[in-house]
């Protein structure tokens, strides 16, 4: 007997195979949108948005010495997805919403607003007072096995887009060698969002990042304490609005002026 035949089998793996599915297609969730874009979907707390960018930093008409004024990009978005998802990410989903109805809690459309399938990956926006009981629906169930959190941090899409901070949490399936991304969208004057130390002890420096960086509140966390930046520093580094520049220099009585205070080198 070969050693392959002892190791854990996923039940039913489509097509796709257990690292995900092999030329599956989801018209629902292809195409590229050119600005802001309004997504339809069941409940609207947890809308993906994009807009399109023009200029690195939102710089226009400028001296800006920063090198990305010439940037363009279209907004992208992905579309809701529609079932069949494709490869293994139907039996994920249908194994799922078993496990949270056994448990007697909120279904699955209740614990998750947006299923989206993009680029071979599926990502599910989940209502923020879901997220523990979700979490840990993913890890225990024996079909599931999503034993590993890997990395949780956050995204600033700007002004403009309708709940523009996100938190993004990344699960691995070791025994089936699934991923998963769950997302969290937050309004900028409510960012709050519950822990994931007790569920997943990793989350623990994760989540003091993207704190640290982004302002997002953990709630239940341990120790929300400053990683990166010094312990009395003002505001969150990678927030949009945080200032380009413009902080004074340690040590050296100077400052950095933001880009469109800068000398153009023409």
């Amino acid at each position: 007997m070969s050693g392959d035949e002892n190791k854990p089998k996923p039940p039913g793996t489509g097509a796709g195979g257990a690292s995900g599915p092999t030329g599956a297609s989801n018209p629902g969730s292809a195409g590229t949108a050119f600005g802001p874009q309004e997504i339809a979907r069941r409940d609207v707390s947890g809308s993906a948005a994009g807009r399109a960018r023009e200029g690195m930093f939102g710089i226009q008409g400028s001296g800006d010495t920063s090198g990305f004024g010439g940037l363009r990009l279209p907004g992208y978005a992905p579309a809701p997805a529609e079932r069949p998802y494709g490869g293994w990410f139907d039996e994920v989903v249908d194994e799922t919403t078993a496990a949270l109805a056994d448990d007697g809690g909120a279904d699955f459309d209740t614990c998750v607003h947006q299923v989206t399938v993009d680029r071979g990956e599926m990502t599910w926006y989940v209502a923020r007072e879901q997220l523990v009981r979700l979490a840990r629906t993913l890890r225990d169930d024996p079909a599931l096995r999503f034993e590993f959190c890997s990395g949780v941090s956050g995204v600033d899409y700007g002004e403009g887009v309708p709940q523009q901070l996100h938190v993004v949490t990344h699960l691995l399936s070791m025994t089936y060698r699934r991923r998963l991304r769950l997302e969290i969208a937050l309004e900028l004057d409510d960012a709050r969002c519950p822990s994931l130390v007790d569920v997943y002890p990793t989350a623990d420096w994760h989540e003091r990042e993207t704190w640290d960086m982004f302002g997002v509140v953990f709630e239940g966390h341990p120790s929300l304490t400053r990683i990166l930046m010094p312990d009395d520093w003002n505001g969150h580094p990678q927030l949009k609005s945080y200032p380009l520049g413009g902080i004074p220099v340690e040590y050296h009585d100077a400052e950095i002026p933001p880009p469109d205070q800068r000398r153009a080198y023409t």
